[in-house]
Protein backbone atom coordinates (compact mmCIF):
# COMPACT_ATOMS: atom_id res chain seq x y z
CA UNK A 1 0.00 0.00 0.00
CA UNK A 2 1.36 3.53 -0.94
CA UNK A 3 2.89 5.27 2.04
CA UNK A 4 0.12 8.42 1.40
CA UNK A 5 -3.03 6.09 1.67
CA UNK A 6 -1.65 4.86 4.90
CA UNK A 7 -0.86 7.85 6.02
CA UNK A 8 -4.51 8.94 4.98
CA UNK A 9 -5.68 5.73 6.83
CA UNK A 10 -4.52 7.18 10.12
CA UNK A 11 -5.72 10.32 9.48
CA UNK A 12 -9.39 9.74 9.43
CA UNK A 13 -11.06 8.26 12.28
CA UNK A 14 -12.89 4.63 12.16
CA UNK A 15 -14.99 2.94 14.26
CA UNK A 16 -13.36 0.26 16.05
CA UNK A 17 -12.47 -2.98 14.71
CA UNK A 18 -11.53 -6.12 15.98
CA UNK A 19 -8.49 -7.03 14.56
CA UNK A 20 -8.42 -10.44 12.72
CA UNK A 21 -5.46 -12.84 14.09
CA UNK A 22 -4.25 -12.43 10.22
CA UNK A 23 -4.03 -8.47 10.36
CA UNK A 24 -1.26 -7.09 9.97
CA UNK A 25 -0.29 -3.28 10.13
CA UNK A 26 2.82 -2.99 12.27
CA UNK A 27 4.90 -1.89 9.59
CA UNK A 28 3.12 1.11 8.70
CA UNK A 29 5.34 3.32 10.76
CA UNK A 30 8.29 2.63 9.45
CA UNK A 31 7.49 2.67 5.88
CA UNK A 32 6.02 6.09 6.21
CA UNK A 33 9.30 7.08 7.77
CA UNK A 34 11.33 5.25 5.18
CA UNK A 35 9.46 7.33 2.69
CA UNK A 36 10.06 10.64 4.31
CA UNK A 37 13.61 9.42 4.78
CA UNK A 38 14.13 9.18 1.25
CA UNK A 39 12.39 12.37 0.23
CA UNK A 40 14.48 14.90 2.57
CA UNK A 41 17.67 12.40 1.95
CA UNK A 42 17.45 13.47 -1.66
CA UNK A 43 16.47 17.31 -0.20
CA UNK A 44 20.32 16.78 1.60
CA UNK A 45 22.45 15.59 -1.53
CA UNK A 46 20.96 18.01 -3.57
CA UNK A 47 21.58 20.89 -1.31
CA UNK A 48 25.24 19.43 -0.37
CA UNK A 49 26.66 18.95 -3.76
CA UNK A 50 27.18 22.66 -4.41
CA UNK A 51 29.38 23.15 -1.31
CA UNK A 52 30.89 19.56 -1.07
CA UNK A 53 33.52 20.37 -3.92
CA UNK A 54 34.14 23.81 -2.87
CA UNK A 55 37.00 22.45 -0.55
CA UNK A 56 38.16 20.19 -3.20
CA UNK A 57 39.13 22.94 -6.05
CA UNK A 58 42.45 22.94 -5.76
CA UNK A 59 42.70 18.97 -6.51
CA UNK A 60 39.99 19.56 -9.10
CA UNK A 61 42.59 22.11 -10.54
CA UNK A 62 45.28 19.68 -10.42
CA UNK A 63 43.25 16.51 -11.90
CA UNK A 64 41.78 18.33 -14.55
CA UNK A 65 43.59 21.12 -16.02
CA UNK A 66 41.31 23.89 -15.04
CA UNK A 67 42.57 27.36 -15.48
CA UNK A 68 42.09 29.83 -12.81
CA UNK A 69 39.12 31.16 -14.35
CA UNK A 70 37.70 28.64 -15.16
CA UNK A 71 37.93 26.42 -12.19
CA UNK A 72 35.31 28.78 -11.00
CA UNK A 73 32.68 26.98 -12.82
CA UNK A 74 32.69 23.70 -10.93
CA UNK A 75 30.23 25.10 -8.33
CA UNK A 76 28.73 28.04 -11.04
CA UNK A 77 27.61 25.56 -13.37
CA UNK A 78 25.65 23.81 -10.73
CA UNK A 79 24.26 26.92 -9.54
CA UNK A 80 23.50 28.43 -12.92
CA UNK A 81 21.15 25.31 -13.41
CA UNK A 82 19.79 24.35 -10.04
CA UNK A 83 18.86 28.16 -9.30
CA UNK A 84 17.65 28.98 -13.16
CA UNK A 85 15.78 25.87 -13.61
CA UNK A 86 13.73 25.91 -10.43
CA UNK A 87 10.42 27.43 -11.35
CA UNK A 88 10.17 25.72 -14.25
CA UNK A 89 10.91 22.33 -12.52
CA UNK A 90 8.26 22.87 -9.45
CA UNK A 91 5.16 23.46 -12.38
CA UNK A 92 6.33 20.46 -13.80
CA UNK A 93 5.62 18.34 -10.69
CA UNK A 94 2.28 20.01 -10.78
CA UNK A 95 1.38 19.24 -14.55
CA UNK A 96 2.49 15.61 -14.78
CA UNK A 97 2.89 14.04 -10.94
CA UNK A 98 5.47 15.66 -8.68
CA UNK A 99 6.92 11.08 -7.91
CA UNK A 100 7.06 11.05 -11.52
CA UNK A 101 9.42 14.23 -11.94
CA UNK A 102 11.26 13.92 -8.75
CA UNK A 103 12.34 10.49 -9.66
CA UNK A 104 13.54 11.71 -12.60
CA UNK A 105 15.09 14.64 -11.85
CA UNK A 106 16.83 11.85 -8.76
CA UNK A 107 17.82 9.78 -11.81
CA UNK A 108 19.28 12.29 -13.21
CA UNK A 109 21.13 14.09 -11.21
CA UNK A 110 22.59 10.43 -10.38
CA UNK A 111 23.59 9.88 -13.79
CA UNK A 112 25.26 13.16 -14.34
CA UNK A 113 27.02 12.91 -10.48
CA UNK A 114 28.38 9.37 -12.24
CA UNK A 115 29.98 11.51 -14.85
CA UNK A 116 31.20 13.77 -13.15
CA UNK A 117 32.96 11.72 -10.67
CA UNK A 118 34.24 10.26 -13.91
CA UNK A 119 35.41 13.30 -15.61
CA UNK A 120 38.86 12.67 -17.38
CA UNK A 121 38.60 16.89 -18.36
CA UNK A 122 37.54 20.10 -17.67
CA UNK A 123 35.11 20.04 -19.88
CA UNK A 124 33.63 17.06 -19.48
CA UNK A 125 32.93 18.26 -15.81
CA UNK A 126 31.30 21.61 -16.52
CA UNK A 127 28.62 20.00 -19.05
CA UNK A 128 28.29 17.26 -16.08
CA UNK A 129 27.79 20.17 -13.59
CA UNK A 130 25.05 21.41 -15.75
CA UNK A 131 23.25 18.01 -16.24
CA UNK A 132 23.38 18.05 -12.24
CA UNK A 133 22.19 21.18 -11.79
CA UNK A 134 19.02 20.62 -14.25
CA UNK A 135 18.45 17.28 -12.22
CA UNK A 136 18.32 19.32 -9.27
CA UNK A 137 16.00 21.50 -10.30
CA UNK A 138 13.81 19.18 -11.55
CA UNK A 139 13.77 16.91 -8.23
CA UNK A 140 14.18 19.75 -5.30
CA UNK A 141 10.76 21.99 -6.15
CA UNK A 142 8.81 18.43 -5.56
CA UNK A 143 10.21 17.19 -2.35
CA UNK A 144 8.15 19.79 -0.02
CA UNK A 145 5.14 18.86 -1.72
CA UNK A 146 5.53 15.45 -1.41
CA UNK A 147 6.54 16.01 2.39
CA UNK A 148 3.35 17.85 3.05
CA UNK A 149 1.47 15.23 0.99
CA UNK A 150 2.54 12.39 3.39
CA UNK A 151 1.87 14.04 6.10
CA UNK A 152 -1.44 13.32 8.17
CA UNK A 153 -2.30 16.37 9.87
CA UNK A 154 -1.32 20.04 9.91
CA UNK A 155 1.04 19.30 13.34
CA UNK A 156 2.92 16.71 11.02
CA UNK A 157 3.09 19.03 7.63
CA UNK A 158 4.87 21.45 10.05
CA UNK A 159 7.21 19.19 11.46
CA UNK A 160 7.65 18.17 7.67
CA UNK A 161 8.48 21.94 6.89
CA UNK A 162 11.14 22.00 9.81
CA UNK A 163 12.81 19.30 8.90
CA UNK A 164 12.81 20.31 5.09
CA UNK A 165 14.42 23.57 6.19
CA UNK A 166 16.65 21.72 8.20
CA UNK A 167 18.05 19.19 5.23
CA UNK A 168 18.12 22.91 3.17
CA UNK A 169 20.02 24.75 5.69
CA UNK A 170 22.03 21.84 6.66
CA UNK A 171 22.91 20.48 3.43
CA UNK A 172 25.52 24.20 2.65
CA UNK A 173 27.49 23.08 5.79
CA UNK A 174 27.28 19.15 5.63
CA UNK A 175 29.30 19.65 2.24
CA UNK A 176 32.20 21.32 3.43
CA UNK A 177 32.33 18.44 6.04
CA UNK A 178 31.63 15.42 3.71
CA UNK A 179 33.72 17.34 0.82
CA UNK A 180 36.62 18.16 3.22
CA UNK A 181 36.39 14.27 4.58
CA UNK A 182 36.73 12.84 1.56
CA UNK A 183 39.08 15.08 -0.16
CA UNK A 184 41.93 14.29 3.43
CA UNK A 185 40.89 10.97 3.07
CA UNK A 186 39.45 9.42 0.08
CA UNK A 187 39.77 11.39 -3.74
CA UNK A 188 37.56 14.45 -4.51
CA UNK A 189 35.41 12.05 -6.50
CA UNK A 190 33.81 10.23 -3.94
CA UNK A 191 32.53 13.58 -3.35
CA UNK A 192 30.73 13.35 -6.04
CA UNK A 193 30.32 9.23 -6.68
CA UNK A 194 29.09 9.10 -4.00
CA UNK A 195 25.52 10.45 -5.14
CA UNK A 196 25.16 7.62 -7.52
CA UNK A 197 24.07 4.87 -4.67
CA UNK A 198 22.31 7.41 -2.91
CA UNK A 199 20.01 8.69 -5.76
CA UNK A 200 19.57 5.27 -6.63
CA UNK A 201 17.90 4.25 -3.02
CA UNK A 202 16.14 7.28 -3.50
CA UNK A 203 14.49 6.62 -6.30
CA UNK A 204 13.64 3.16 -5.53
CA UNK A 205 12.12 3.57 -2.43
CA UNK A 206 10.05 6.39 -3.75
CA UNK A 207 8.84 4.57 -6.49
CA UNK A 208 7.96 2.08 -4.45
CA UNK A 209 6.20 3.74 -1.48
CA UNK A 210 5.09 6.77 -2.19
CA UNK A 211 2.26 8.11 -4.89
CA UNK A 212 1.00 11.38 -5.32
CA UNK A 213 -1.82 12.73 -3.37
CA UNK A 214 -3.59 13.96 -6.02
CA UNK A 215 -3.52 13.08 -10.09
CA UNK A 216 -1.15 15.81 -12.10
CA UNK A 217 -3.04 18.87 -13.25
CA UNK A 218 -4.21 17.91 -16.59
CA UNK A 219 -3.57 21.89 -18.28
CA UNK A 220 -1.56 23.02 -21.32
CA UNK A 221 2.21 24.29 -20.30
CA UNK A 222 2.93 27.68 -20.23
CA UNK A 223 5.52 27.58 -22.73
CA UNK A 224 6.08 31.44 -22.82
CA UNK A 225 6.38 31.61 -19.19
CA UNK A 226 8.25 28.99 -19.25
CA UNK A 227 11.15 30.06 -21.66
CA UNK A 228 10.89 33.97 -20.00
CA UNK A 229 11.46 32.82 -16.69
CA UNK A 230 13.83 30.32 -17.32
CA UNK A 231 15.78 32.35 -19.65
CA UNK A 232 15.18 35.38 -17.25
CA UNK A 233 16.10 33.75 -14.03
CA UNK A 234 19.30 32.33 -16.09
CA UNK A 235 20.53 35.42 -16.96
CA UNK A 236 19.95 36.86 -13.59
CA UNK A 237 21.99 34.07 -11.50
CA UNK A 238 24.62 34.49 -14.49
CA UNK A 239 24.90 38.03 -13.40
CA UNK A 240 25.69 37.88 -9.93
CA UNK A 241 27.85 34.98 -10.32
CA UNK A 242 29.74 37.12 -12.93
CA UNK A 243 29.88 40.16 -10.89
CA UNK A 244 31.84 38.40 -8.00
CA UNK A 245 34.66 37.37 -10.56
CA UNK A 246 34.53 40.62 -12.72
CA UNK A 247 33.13 43.21 -11.33
CA UNK A 248 29.75 45.24 -11.19
CA UNK A 249 30.87 47.34 -13.68
CA UNK A 250 31.82 44.48 -16.43
CA UNK A 251 29.88 44.49 -19.59
CA UNK A 252 28.88 41.04 -19.31
CA UNK A 253 27.46 41.57 -15.78
CA UNK A 254 25.50 44.60 -17.04
CA UNK A 255 23.89 43.23 -19.99
CA UNK A 256 23.01 40.27 -18.21
CA UNK A 257 21.02 42.19 -15.81
CA UNK A 258 19.33 44.49 -18.42
CA UNK A 259 17.96 40.49 -20.23
CA UNK A 260 17.43 39.13 -17.18
CA UNK A 261 15.01 43.02 -16.57
CA UNK A 262 13.28 42.32 -19.71
CA UNK A 263 12.73 38.78 -19.43
CA UNK A 264 11.24 38.76 -16.07
CA UNK A 265 9.05 41.80 -16.87
CA UNK A 266 7.39 39.98 -19.55
CA UNK A 267 7.00 36.98 -17.58
CA UNK A 268 4.89 38.92 -15.19
CA UNK A 269 2.90 40.22 -18.21
CA UNK A 270 2.46 36.65 -19.91
CA UNK A 271 1.38 35.24 -16.26
CA UNK A 272 -0.91 37.88 -16.01
CA UNK A 273 -2.51 37.04 -19.05
CA UNK A 274 -2.44 32.99 -19.26
CA UNK A 275 -4.96 30.89 -18.35
CA UNK A 276 -2.96 28.50 -16.97
CA UNK A 277 0.23 30.12 -15.33
CA UNK A 278 3.70 28.87 -14.45
CA UNK A 279 2.78 31.02 -11.71
CA UNK A 280 0.03 31.84 -10.28
CA UNK A 281 0.55 35.54 -9.21
CA UNK A 282 -1.91 35.94 -6.80
CA UNK A 283 -0.10 33.72 -4.30
CA UNK A 284 2.48 36.63 -4.02
CA UNK A 285 -0.24 39.37 -2.94
CA UNK A 286 -0.34 37.37 0.50
CA UNK A 287 1.07 39.70 2.71
CA UNK A 288 2.56 37.28 4.98
CA UNK A 289 4.03 35.09 2.19
CA UNK A 290 5.31 38.16 0.48
CA UNK A 291 6.75 39.30 3.92
CA UNK A 292 8.49 35.44 4.66
CA UNK A 293 9.72 35.59 0.94
CA UNK A 294 11.77 39.25 1.36
CA UNK A 295 13.37 37.68 4.39
CA UNK A 296 13.90 34.36 3.54
CA UNK A 297 15.86 35.97 0.69
CA UNK A 298 17.73 38.60 2.95
CA UNK A 299 19.21 35.86 5.22
CA UNK A 300 19.95 33.03 2.69
CA UNK A 301 21.80 35.42 0.74
CA UNK A 302 23.90 36.72 4.08
CA UNK A 303 24.37 33.26 4.99
CA UNK A 304 25.53 32.17 2.07
CA UNK A 305 28.06 34.89 2.02
CA UNK A 306 29.03 34.03 5.76
CA UNK A 307 29.87 30.31 4.40
CA UNK A 308 31.84 31.61 1.70
CA UNK A 309 34.12 34.05 3.23
CA UNK A 310 34.61 32.20 6.67
CA UNK A 311 36.27 28.92 4.41
CA UNK A 312 38.33 31.69 3.09
CA UNK A 313 39.10 32.58 6.63
CA UNK A 314 39.79 29.12 8.25
CA UNK A 315 41.97 28.30 5.81
CA UNK A 316 43.86 31.44 4.64
CA UNK A 317 44.28 33.23 8.23
CA UNK A 318 44.03 30.37 10.68
CA UNK A 319 45.32 27.67 8.59
CA UNK A 320 43.13 24.72 8.39
CA UNK A 321 43.37 22.18 6.15
CA UNK A 322 40.22 21.04 4.06
CA UNK A 323 39.23 18.36 6.76
CA UNK A 324 39.59 21.26 9.90
CA UNK A 325 38.06 23.79 8.13
CA UNK A 326 34.58 21.50 7.39
CA UNK A 327 34.44 20.33 11.22
CA UNK A 328 34.37 23.52 12.26
CA UNK A 329 31.01 24.17 10.62
CA UNK A 330 30.01 21.27 12.45
CA UNK A 331 28.40 24.07 15.67
CA UNK A 332 26.24 25.38 12.41
CA UNK A 333 25.09 21.82 11.60
CA UNK A 334 24.00 20.36 15.01
CA UNK A 335 22.37 23.66 16.50
CA UNK A 336 20.45 24.05 12.86
CA UNK A 337 19.28 20.50 13.42
CA UNK A 338 18.76 20.45 17.10
CA UNK A 339 16.76 23.05 17.36
CA UNK A 340 14.34 22.21 13.88
CA UNK A 341 13.25 20.13 16.48
CA UNK A 342 11.81 22.28 19.08
CA UNK A 343 10.56 25.44 15.97
CA UNK A 344 7.11 23.44 15.19
CA UNK A 345 6.71 23.14 18.53
CA UNK A 346 7.33 27.43 19.04
CA UNK A 347 5.10 27.51 15.92
CA UNK A 348 2.46 26.06 16.73
CA UNK A 349 1.96 27.96 20.57
CA UNK A 350 3.07 31.57 19.11
CA UNK A 351 2.64 31.26 15.31
CA UNK A 352 5.79 32.35 12.68
CA UNK A 353 5.90 35.15 12.61
CA UNK A 354 7.95 36.18 15.87
CA UNK A 355 10.36 33.11 15.78
CA UNK A 356 10.80 34.93 11.81
CA UNK A 357 11.37 37.84 13.86
CA UNK A 358 13.65 36.87 16.79
CA UNK A 359 15.60 34.84 13.95
CA UNK A 360 16.46 38.01 12.21
CA UNK A 361 17.83 39.55 14.79
CA UNK A 362 19.99 36.66 15.92
CA UNK A 363 21.71 36.90 12.58
CA UNK A 364 22.06 40.64 12.74
CA UNK A 365 23.82 40.13 16.18
CA UNK A 366 25.93 37.31 14.77
CA UNK A 367 27.47 39.57 12.12
CA UNK A 368 28.07 42.03 14.24
CA UNK A 369 30.28 39.61 16.69
CA UNK A 370 31.87 38.58 12.99
CA UNK A 371 33.43 41.90 12.21
CA UNK A 372 35.75 41.69 14.97
CA UNK A 373 37.78 39.12 13.65
CA UNK A 374 40.71 39.23 12.71
CA UNK A 375 44.29 37.85 12.05
CA UNK A 376 45.02 37.27 15.72
CA UNK A 377 41.56 35.54 16.46
CA UNK A 378 40.90 31.94 17.27
CA UNK A 379 38.58 29.44 16.21
CA UNK A 380 37.35 28.87 20.02
CA UNK A 381 37.26 32.63 21.21
CA UNK A 382 36.68 34.53 17.95
CA UNK A 383 34.42 32.10 15.72
CA UNK A 384 32.74 29.90 17.67
CA UNK A 385 30.28 32.31 19.77
CA UNK A 386 28.95 34.30 16.69
CA UNK A 387 28.82 31.65 14.46
CA UNK A 388 26.09 29.36 17.41
CA UNK A 389 24.36 32.47 17.62
CA UNK A 390 24.27 32.51 14.09
CA UNK A 391 22.70 28.92 13.91
CA UNK A 392 20.13 29.93 16.34
CA UNK A 393 19.04 32.40 13.82
CA UNK A 394 18.75 30.91 10.84
CA UNK A 395 16.97 28.19 12.67
CA UNK A 396 14.71 30.26 13.43
CA UNK A 397 14.10 32.01 10.45
CA UNK A 398 14.27 29.09 7.69
CA UNK A 399 11.53 27.17 9.16
CA UNK A 400 8.74 29.76 10.18
CA UNK A 401 9.24 31.30 6.36
CA UNK A 402 8.79 28.32 4.91
CA UNK A 403 5.39 27.92 7.10
CA UNK A 404 4.69 31.33 5.96
CA UNK A 405 5.05 30.29 2.64
CA UNK A 406 3.41 27.62 2.29
CA UNK A 407 0.24 27.62 3.87
CA UNK A 408 -2.94 28.21 2.26
CA UNK A 409 -1.35 27.31 -1.31
CA UNK A 410 -3.82 25.38 -3.18
CA UNK A 411 -2.68 22.10 -3.56
CA UNK A 412 -2.32 22.09 -7.45
CA UNK A 413 0.47 25.07 -6.87
CA UNK A 414 2.35 23.89 -4.29
CA UNK A 415 5.13 22.33 -6.53
CA UNK A 416 5.01 25.58 -8.16
CA UNK A 417 5.72 27.74 -4.98
CA UNK A 418 8.28 25.63 -3.84
CA UNK A 419 10.15 26.23 -7.42
CA UNK A 420 9.49 29.52 -6.47
CA UNK A 421 10.77 29.39 -3.20
CA UNK A 422 13.87 27.79 -3.95
CA UNK A 423 14.84 29.85 -6.81
CA UNK A 424 14.67 32.59 -4.32
CA UNK A 425 17.13 30.77 -2.24
CA UNK A 426 19.35 30.37 -4.87
CA UNK A 427 19.25 33.71 -6.30
CA UNK A 428 19.59 35.25 -3.28
CA UNK A 429 22.64 33.10 -2.26
CA UNK A 430 24.32 34.06 -5.34
CA UNK A 431 23.90 37.67 -4.69
CA UNK A 432 24.55 37.40 -1.24
CA UNK A 433 28.23 35.81 -2.39
CA UNK A 434 28.78 38.31 -5.10
CA UNK A 435 27.79 41.54 -2.94
CA UNK A 436 29.13 41.10 0.22
CA UNK A 437 32.12 39.34 -1.07
CA UNK A 438 32.71 42.61 -3.61
CA UNK A 439 33.04 44.10 -0.75
CA UNK A 440 35.11 41.75 1.17
CA UNK A 441 37.68 41.15 -1.93
CA UNK A 442 37.75 45.35 -2.67
CA UNK A 443 38.80 46.36 1.37
CA UNK A 444 41.26 43.42 1.79
CA UNK A 445 44.28 43.74 1.28
CA UNK A 446 46.66 41.10 -1.03
CA UNK A 447 47.66 38.28 1.08
CA UNK A 448 45.77 39.09 4.18
CA UNK A 449 42.98 36.83 4.69
CA UNK A 450 41.00 39.11 7.18
CA UNK A 451 41.64 42.50 6.24
CA UNK A 452 38.44 42.80 4.28
CA UNK A 453 36.57 41.02 7.22
CA UNK A 454 34.82 44.30 8.78
CA UNK A 455 33.54 45.84 6.04
CA UNK A 456 32.00 42.55 4.62
CA UNK A 457 30.56 41.50 7.87
CA UNK A 458 29.29 45.14 8.51
CA UNK A 459 27.55 44.94 5.27
CA UNK A 460 25.94 41.33 6.29
CA UNK A 461 24.88 43.18 9.52
CA UNK A 462 22.96 46.04 7.76
CA UNK A 463 21.11 43.39 5.62
CA UNK A 464 19.94 41.40 8.26
CA UNK A 465 18.56 44.31 10.17
CA UNK A 466 16.56 44.65 6.95
CA UNK A 467 15.04 41.75 7.33
CA UNK A 468 14.72 42.32 11.23
CA UNK A 469 12.72 45.71 10.13
CA UNK A 470 10.99 43.84 7.20
CA UNK A 471 9.57 41.14 9.57
CA UNK A 472 8.54 43.80 12.49
CA UNK A 473 6.69 45.70 9.84
CA UNK A 474 4.51 42.62 9.43
CA UNK A 475 4.01 41.97 12.58
CA UNK A 476 2.69 45.68 13.83
CA UNK A 477 0.46 45.34 10.46
CA UNK A 478 -1.18 41.94 11.57
CA UNK A 479 -1.35 43.06 15.36
CA UNK A 480 -3.19 46.06 13.79
CA UNK A 481 -5.29 44.09 11.48
CA UNK A 482 -6.64 41.74 14.60
CA UNK A 483 -7.13 45.12 16.97
CA UNK A 484 -11.17 45.56 17.57
CA UNK A 485 -12.55 48.81 16.24
CA UNK A 486 -12.46 51.50 18.97
CA UNK A 487 -16.19 51.83 19.67
CA UNK A 488 -17.91 55.21 18.62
Amino acid sequence: MPVHDELAAEADPQPAVIPSPTARRVDVPPRAALAVAAVLTAQLMLQLDAQVVTVALPQVQAALGFSAAGLSWVPNAYALAFGGLMLLGGRLGDTFGRVRVFNLGTALFAAASLAAGLAPNASTMIIARVAQGVGAAIAAPSVLSLLTAMAKDEAARRRSMAMFTAASAVGSSFGLILGGALTAFASWRWGLLINVPVGIAVVAVVHRLVRDSAPPVRSRVDIAGAVTATAGSLSLVYGFIHAAEAGWGAVQTMLSFMLAAVLLAAFVVIERRVAHPLLDLALLRHTGRATALVVMGLIVGVHFALLFILVQYLQRSLGMGALAAGLAFLPLTGTILTLNQFVPVFIRRIGPAKPLLAGALFVAVSFVWFARLDSESTYAGGVLAPLLIHSVGAALVFTPATVMIMEGVPADHTGSMSGFLQMVQQVSGSLGIAVVVAVYVGAGRPGQAASGLAPAFHLAGAISVLAVLTALAALVRRRSARAPAPLS
